[in-house]
């Protein structure tokens, strides 16, 4: 039996499906994988950032086409670049365990978040992460960067900007964590909570793929789904996307089987957030009730600025 499997051209995309498929053969000594490269919109357009040209969607929408009108038979996407609403027609047959899901911050001299001088000037084109380091760092310069890992770290070797944020996952699947050694500092969760499913890859398929879907629950990791799915619940009951500060970390908490989840609102300039957290055994109410609690402590007037 033959899967097909659509990627983005990026170094990172390509590294993740094929993971996905090696990982799929493995478990299915009968099964082939292939991929086909599709150039979507976002790894197009790298003058602007993403929120001004869309924000979620923007990676996943040529992918998403090719499902729908049968021309491959699954995609793989870092989650977090996932809309909330699969479109009609479409499903998540697979999440795989979840990498490190914390930010790092990448610099020449090794500074730390601490250490980084005074005005440094730091690349991201995330809201959330913006937000997150000016409440902490209201001197530091945020300056867009967009491209992908290669690109933003070639950005940065050409002194750009002082220091560059980036998902550790990202870094450490293409190997990179070894070799950039001190010049990178991981950031505790207490000093950046991620984007909702940070760190977690989704196989997309259609809904009525019954046969790939059979598949793919040798790869698919409950405790991870469990966790992403609080997450991007809490996002859905704000409305929101990559457009606006908000942050996500669940987890299956395994003696109990429940999970803990902490929620993050913050304003573009950080000035002002609310953060909450709670325990439960169903993921989907979990997500529900910290985004009415934060709803209810004024996070529509810090979204809506």
């Amino acid at each position: 039996m033959k899967l097909i499997f659509a990627t983005r051209p990026s170094e990172l995309a390509r590294w993740q499906t094929t993971n996905v498929m090696q990982a799929l053969e493995k478990a299915h000594t009968d099964l082939s994988c292939i991929e086909e490269v599709f150039v979507t919109r976002g790894d197009k357009v790298l003058d602007k950032p993403l929120p001004m040209i869309g924000g979620k969607g923007l990676f996943t929408q040529e992918l998403e086409a090719a499902l729908l009108d049968g021309r491959v038979n699954a995609a793989v996407h870092s989650l977090k670049d996932l809309p909330t609403e699969n479109p009609e027609g479409l499903m998540l047959g697979a999440i795989p365990v979840r990498a490190d899901a914390r930010d790092a911050l990448v610099s020449l001299e090794a500074y730390t978040l601490k250490t980084l001088p005074e005005n440094a000037v730091i690349g991201t084109s995330s809201p959330r992460r913006a937000a997150q380091l000016l409440a902490q760092r209201p001197d530091l310069q945020m300056k867009d960067i967009r491209g992908n890992v290669g690109t933003r770290l070639r950005k940065l070797m050409e002194e750009q900007y002082d220091a560059v944020v980036f998902a550790t996952a990202g870094l450490s699947r293409l190997g990179l964590d070894a070799a950039l050694g001190e010049k990178m500092q991981i950031l505790g969760y207490d000093e950046m909570l991620p984007a909702p499913g940070q760190g977690a890859m989704a196989v997309q398929i259609r809904s009525d793929a019954d046969v790939t879907l059979g598949l793919l629950t040798a790869i698919d990791h409950s405790a991870t789904r469990l966790a992403v799915t609080a997450e991007r619940i809490f996002l859905a009951g704000l409305g929101g996307g990559c457009a606006v500060p908000v942050a996500a970390f669940g987890l299956e908490i395994s003696q109990t089987s429940s999970i803990k989840l902490v929620g993050l609102v913050s304003s573009v300039d950080g000035k002002k957030s609310i953060r909450v957290q709670g325990e439960g055994d169903d993921a989907v109410e979990l997500g529900k009730k910290l985004a009415e609690e934060a709803l209810s402590q004024g996070a529509a007037r810090i979204l809506n600025g």
